[in-house]
């Protein structure tokens, strides 16, 4: 509702707003809309595809929100360090792990709030890092090294490869 998301605005530099409904059509707001009601301040991401908004000439990257940011590096980071479960602290982890998606700062505001799908390895691998790290930190499993926290998560690395019937 524009009343809701403009009040939301008056109050908030950068609000973050998260129509997550599936499919695009059933979409609680279009991130156009979205744009507009927040003057271009808003950080967006939607549960379907949606193109990128241009608002006074700024172009506005759109993310979708996907478990398969958390999922797969979790599970990595898991089996990497042989952990008998997966506590609140790993899936704390995990996410903050996706919330920083650029650790060197270097993001503008036009970039959306998850990281481009272009990068779900190199994100993957940083969740799995932080995962394994916080169950050593907690006490789950063994202590490891850095490198060797390393070295297992690539032992793990597995990328599908369908063959194609004909």
């Amino acid at each position: 509702d524009e009343a809701i998301v403009r009040s939301l605005a008056s109050s908030n530099d950068r609000p973050i707003l998260l129509p997550l409904s599936n499919p695009t059509d059933h979409a609680e707001a279009v991130p156009e809309d979205l744009m507009r009601w927040t003057e271009g301040r808003a950080l967006i991401a939607t549960g379907s595809p949606f193109d990128d908004v241009v608002h006074d000439g700024v172009s506005h990257a759109i993310s979708q929100a996907n478990n398969v940011y958390v999922f797969p590096g979790l599970g990595l980071g898991t089996l990497a360090v042989g952990a008998p479960k997966v506590s609140d602290a790993m899936l704390l982890a995990a996410a903050q792990a996706v919330a920083d998606p650029d650790p060197s700062g270097a993001a503008d505001s036009s970039t959306g709030i998850l990281p481009p799908l272009d990068d779900l390895h190199t994100v993957s691998r940083r969740i799995a890092l932080a995962v394994g790290r916080a169950a050593i930190a907690e006490g789950i499993v063994d202590p490891l090294t850095s490198s060797e926290l390393e070295s297992r998560i690539e032992q793990r690395w597995w990328v599908p490869a369908y063959s194609v019937c004909q």
